[in-house]
C-alpha cells in the first residue's frame, strides 16, 4: 500500500494518471461574477489551452471569508469579483499574488492594474435623471446631486453598497475627505426616500417619477436598452443618461477584475488565464455579454446598445489610489447616515 501510494503521488509529481496517461490540467476559480454569458467565456479558454475549470461562484463577502478560512489549504488559484472595493478587500487580506505579466502590461492600460489584481472590463457609474422633474444642466456632475435644489429629489441603493463606495472613494482622491463628507451629508438631504433596491430599481423610480434623478451602473441602463419588453422600452425612453463630469474629472467607472491566488496549487495555469481574459476574444465577450466595455482599447465589439450611448471622457484614476480610498469613504458615509 505504502509503495502504492509513492507511486501514485510521483505519477501526480510527473504529471501523469495512473494509466500513465498525462493528466489534464486543471484550474479552480472563485467566482462573484454571475453572468451566463460568462460560460462561454470559460469554455473557449478550455477549447484554446486543454486547461479544465471547476468553478465555485458564490457572492463576494462569501468567497472571501472562504478564501480566509482555507488559508494555505485552499485549493483557489483565481479569484474572480466585480469592482475595485472588493478587489481591495481583498488585497488588504494578503489575498493575493503579485502578478507579472509582460502580456497583461502591454494590454492592460496602467489605471486599470495594479501588482495584485488586473481590471478586465469597465461600468461607468452614470446619472440618470427625469426631463420632467429635473433640468439637464442641473445634473451634469455627481457633485450637482447634493445641491439643495435637488431636496427630495434623489435617488441611490446603499451608501455600503461596493459601486457607491469605489464612487465615493474616487471623489475622496478629486475632491479630499473633507469635501467628500459634505457631499455625502447634502446628498442625504436630498433623498426622495431611503436607499434601497438595485441600480435598476433606480432607473425605474426615476422612469415612474418617484424620483428626479438617481445614480447607476451603465450596464443596467444598457439592459434595459437591449430589451425587446415594452414596459422597458417606456423605461428608457423616460429616464435619461448623463456622463457625469466631462468638463472635470472624466465619468467614474467601476470593474471586474482578478487575481492570483497567493496559495494557488496550479499558478502557471492561473497566469495563462489571466493572459486570456486580456485577450481580444475574452474582452468581446466581457461587452457583448454582460454591455461592458474592454479593458483593452483597440478592442472592437458589436453591441447596439453600448454604440448607442456613444463615447464619454473616463476617470483615469489609478485603480490602486481608488481602492486605498475605499476604508475611508465607508466611514464618511457611516457619518454622514448615507446607509
Amino acid at each position: 500500500m505504502i509503495k502504492k501510494a509513492v507511486f501514485v503521488s510521483l505519477l501526480a509529481a510527473l504529471g501523469l494518471n495512473a494509466g500513465g496517461a498525462l493528466a489534464q490540467p486543471e484550474l479552480n476559480i472563485y467566482s462573484a461574477r454571475h453572468y451566463q454569458t460568462d460560460e462561454a467565456l470559460y469554455g473557449n479558454f478550455t477549447k484554446q489551452t486543454g486547461i479544465k475549470i471547476n468553478r465555485i461562484e458564490a457572492k463576494e463577502d462569501e468567497l472571501i471569508e472562504r478564501l480566509r478560512n482555507e488559508g494555505a489549504n485552499s485549493p483557489a488559484d483565481i479569484l474572480i469579483t466585480v469592482d475595485a472595493s472588493r478587489l481591495a478587500k481583498a488585497d488588504e487580506m494578503g489575498l493575493f499574488a503579485p502578478v507579472k505579466s509582460a502580456v497583461l502590461e502591454a494590454r492592460i492600460p496602467a489605471h486599470l492594474r495594479t501588482d495584485t489584481w488586473i481590471a478586465f472590463s469597465t461600468r461607468a457609474r452614470v446619472i440618470v435623471f427625469n426631463k420632467d422633474l429635473v433640468k439637464a444642466e442641473q445634473v451634469q456632475n455627481y457633485e450637482d446631486l447634493a445641491n439643495p435644489a435637488l431636496k427630495g429629489k434623489v435617488c441611490t441603493r446603499s451608501g455600503s453598497h461596493p459601486y457607491n463606495l469605489s464612487l465615493g472613494a474616487a471623489l475622496i482622491q478629486h475632491l479630499g475627505a473633507e469635501k467628500t463628507e459634505e457631499w455625502a451629508r447634502n446628498l442625504v438631504a436630498n433623498f426622495a426616500r431611503p436607499p434601497r433596491g438595485g441600480d435598476t430599481d433606480q432607473i425605474r423610480a426615476v422612469a415612474a417619477g418617484e424620483c428626479g434623478v438617481a445614480i447607476a451602473n451603465s450596464y443596467y441602463y444598457a439592459r434595459l436598452m437591449n430589451s425587446t419588453r415594452p414596459e422597458d422600452q417606456k423605461v428608457v425612453e423616460a429616464a435619461t443618461l448623463v456622463w457625469p463630469n466631462q468638463k472635470t474629472t472624466g465619468t467614474h467607472i467601476n470593474v471586474s477584475g482578478a487575481g492570483i491566488l497567493k496559495h494557488a496549487p496550479n499558478k502557471e495555469a492561473a497566469l495563462k488565464f489571466l493572459e486570456y481574459l486580456a485577450s481580444d476574444d475574452a474582452q468581446r465577450y466581457f461587452a457583448d455579454g454582460n454591455n461592458e466595455w474592454p479593458a483593452v482599447a483597440s478592442v472592437k465589439v458589436n453591441n447596439p446598445a453600448l454604440d448607442k450611448l456613444g463615447e464619454f471622457k473616463v476617470d483615469t484614476l489609478p485603480m490602486s489610489k481608488l481602492a486605498g480610498s475605499v476604508a475611508e469613504a465607508q466611514r464618511i458615509f457611516d457619518r454622514a447616515g448615507y446607509r
